[in-house]
């Protein structure tokens, strides 16, 4: 079964070599770290040190694993953290995420028995933590044969995942049995993780720790200096898009031109921050069809960046640092199919938040945040009618200040009544985290062992 795996896996590289290479050309992708994404990780010098192996796919997982890494070098101040990603844009976050906290920042290896023997090879860890559901068969499995404990924490398993897994029932179920702990954010990730085969001793719930972000300095002197250079007023005044896909740019631009045309919002500025970098060309040539006066975050700092009805943020690892500055926060990725993005960071900083209706990536936080009426839920629309909508939403929130007030209090009390997951999760993960010291990679197969017991 892992041999047809493999094969699979090397027969849809091939057939996406072409788009590879094209990315690879165009946007610098998969070109970075290709040695490291084939197990040749730089060793670090340990000094007798064990090995915490962090992995986080994408820039959202980085971010929101911050408070943990710290958490667990506070309480293991004898171990080293290593921290792996997935993607480019993943790994610039983590580089400045980790840089002070991590011994290494490394892409994670392809999900082939040799590469990842490689990698675990270099690394020895001590255990494995993998954010959220970042499941890869071959991995799990040679971490299960050497005896690395491996526990998924924060872990999610949406619905839609959960269907596909039932597809491939048999082989979820061989795959997360290698797995020691799963620390699920939810009742409905728990279940689902159990109904796919992993045993019920093994699965805990532990809650979310995306809402136990802490305030960061660097991020209050990057608002400083947002603040200066385009000139953004009172936070009344400004719309943050974040973490768009298509069509989404579309419709806040619609959405934005309108506003302004209806008179009362000759103040009302934009700031768009798309999802992917290698989008960025396609938003600025968007723009340039609008009619609207517009910066780049990118470019040289100039006197008419005060003036920009708009500005593309074409940076990464910048958006929370603008939450502060913004009256009304419109979620991505909700509109376009793609799930949504965390609607915990603009929460925290104050802003009223407004998304589309694909949020399945988020479900149990929009959920919990929709209930308290701390945010603004557009139906299921056409791209037009989401513009309609979106205008008629952020109007709601910029004339009616008893609303606006109302759905910030409302978000405070949904994030005080969910902290606490960092400490909660850190407790359940005591039992991985010391189960062994550095060990020999040639020692006999540890992987024998029962199942911890939670």
């Amino acid at each position: 079964m892992y041999l047809f795996y493999s094969f699979l896996l090397t027969l849809g590289v091939i057939a996406l070599l072409p788009r590879f290479i094209y990315d690879a050309f165009r946007h610098g992708k998969y070109v970075a770290g290709f040695r490291q994404r084939l197990g040749r990780i730089p060793p670090v010098d340990t000094n007798g040190r064990s090995i915490i192996w962090l992995h986080c796919v994408s820039v959202g997982e980085a971010l929101a694993a911050r408070p943990l890494a710290r958490t667990v070098l506070d309480r293991y101040p004898s171990h080293l953290l290593v921290v792996s990603t997935t993607t480019l844009t993943g790994q610039r976050v983590a580089r400045d995420a980790f840089g002070d906290e991590a011994a290494a920042v490394f892409y994670f290896p392809f999900d082939w028995a040799w590469t990842v023997r490689r990698a675990l090879s270099r690394m020895n860890p001590s255990a494995v933590l993998i954010m959220e559901t970042e499941l890869w068969p071959n991995f799990l499995r040679e971490c299960r044969r050497r005896g690395v404990p491996t526990a998924v924490i924060n872990g999610r398993l949406s619905q839609r995942s959960f269907q596909r897994y039932k597809l491939i029932r048999r082989f979820a179920r061989r795959m997360v049995r290698d797995l020691d702990l799963a620390i699920m954010q939810t009742d409905a990730d728990a279940e689902r993780i159990r109904a796919i085969g992993l045993e019920s001793s093994r699965v805990l719930v532990a809650g979310n720790i995306k809402f136990d972000l802490r305030d960061e300095p660097s991020e209050d002197a990057l608002a400083a200096e947002f603040r200066e250079r385009f000139q953004f007023g009172a936070r009344s005044h400004l719309i943050v898009a974040a973490s768009t896909h298509p069509p989404e740019e579309r419709v806040v631009l619609e959405a934005f031109k309108r506003l302004r045309a209806a008179g009362g919002y000759d103040k009302l500025r934009m700031i768009v921050a798309p999802r992917h970098p290698e989008r960025f060309e396609e938003v600025a040539s968007l723009m340039e069809t609008y009619g609207i006066s517009w910066s780049r975050r990118s470019a040289a700092p100039a006197e008419s960046d005060s003036r920009s009805d708009v500005v593309l943020l074409d940076s990464i690892g910048e958006l929370r640092a603008v939450y502060p500055l913004a009256a009304v926060v419109f979620v991505g990725g909700s509109i376009a199919r793609t799930g949504g993005h965390n609607i915990v960071e603009p929460a925290a900083a104050g802003a009223c938040i407004v998304t589309g209706a694909h949020t399945h990536n988020f479900e149990a936080i929009v959920e919990g945040f929709v209930r308290a009426q701390a945010l603004v839920q557009l139906p299921d629309l056409s791209e037009r009618a989401a513009s309609v909508a979106l205008e008629q939403a952020i109007q709601k929130i910029l004339c009616d200040d008893k609303f606006a007030l109302a759905m910030v209090e409302n978000a405070r009390g949904v994030l005080a009544a969910n902290r606490g997951a960092t400490e909660r999760t850190m407790d359940l993960l005591a039992p991985i985290l010391a189960i062994r010291t550095t060990a020999d990679p040639s020692e006999p197969d540890l992987a024998k062992r029962g199942p911890l017991s939670a």
